[in-house]
């Protein structure tokens, strides 16, 4: 009865094996040769919560874990599960588990949604049941079929010639894997251009293209094609959040990476983003970030210089 539990141990100890060798042993989130792929390493768990977008991906951890914020939701996991991100969400972060001697070691597969649509019709998916929306984000007992494909695509980077050929498949294999899983209708939604998720995923886009400007829920019920009640339900359902909650996220993030890599003021910030009013930057500034624009980012170049979050 042993045998199956010691072939996924070891199969986890080959992926964290692989991703410790292609950090090169060192902090931080790094690319890799397979465009969509990049591996994240951390010796210490992080100081707070670290705001940052997530976009449509699968996220496994080889070593540690982890907690992610969305909304007032919290979602942990570790080796036992996969995280999977079917809508662009700004969400918060924070590594939890993480040593000098059991670094956090995590992988991210970015998700095309246009290779989700081609895989669906392909795999006679399409007419699947219709199944209740959920969040655009949900934990998944990490199975073997999803191990097992995940581990041939990281040994690929071991034998890099072999990237461009296999490197599509064993993603797609992936993908099919997640369809088929117990959660796989959020990800069949996110692909059918007539499902309500769709259009809220078109929702999304439109506010990350435009959330420097005013919002108007009506306006953006009629370019998503939905009423402005079902938009506003629907919206908050995949993402925890209202429009209105998303986009000041999405503006507070931005003005903070400004600060943060191109050195803009505090004030230029808050206008550059579409905030009028310097003191209403400040206090919503303060509530997401837990402090003021300076201090905040004093602790953030002192703790994380410019480091991105690990997935």
């Amino acid at each position: 009865m042993s045998q199956p539990h010691d072939l996924v141990t070891a199969s986890r100890q080959e992926l964290a094996d692989i991703i410790e060798r292609h950090c090169n042993s060192l902090s931080g989130v790094h690319d890799t040769a397979i465009e969509a792929l990049s591996l994240a390493r951390m010796e210490q768990p992080s100081e707070g919560r670290m705001p940052t977008l997530y976009r449509p991906a699968l996220c496994v951890i080889a070593q540690g874990s982890k907690e992610i914020r969305v909304g007032p939701e919290i979602y942990r996991y570790d080796e036992l599960n996969l995280l999977v991100v079917s809508v662009t969400l700004p969400v918060c972060g924070q590594v939890v588990d993480a040593s000098p001697e059991k670094p956090y070691l995590s992988l991210r597969l970015d998700i095309d949604p246009g290779e989700l649509t081609r895989l669906i019709a392909d795999a006679g998916l399409a007419g699947s049941t219709p199944r209740p929306a959920g969040r655009g984000i949900y934990l998944q007992r990490l199975d073997t079929s999803v191990l097992d494909a995940l581990l041939r695509l990281m040994r690929l980077l071991d034998s890099p010639r072999d990237i461009a050929m296999l490197a599509p498949l064993y993603t797609r294999e992936i993908l099919y894997r997640l369809l088929r899983g117990p959660q796989g209708h959020l990800l069949h939604d996110l692909a059918m251009t007539d499902s309500q998720t769709h259009r809220v995923t078109r929702a999304i886009e439109w506010l990350n293209r435009n959330f420097d400007k005013a919002l108007r829920i009506e306006d953006l019920a009629r370019e998503v094609n939905l009423s402005a009640s079902t938009l506003h339900h629907r919206f908050k359902e995949v993402t925890a959040l209202s429009p209105l909650q998303y986009q000041k996220q999405l503006r507070l993030q931005e003005a903070r990476r400004l600060m943060l890599s191109e050195g803009l003021e505090v004030a230029v910030a808050g206008h550059r983003v579409g905030y009028e009013s310097p003191s209403q930057f400040s206090r919503e500034y303060s509530r997401l970030f837990g402090a003021p624009p300076l201090r905040d980012l004093a602790s953030l170049r002192n703790a994380l210089g410019d480091a991105a979050m690990p997935a």
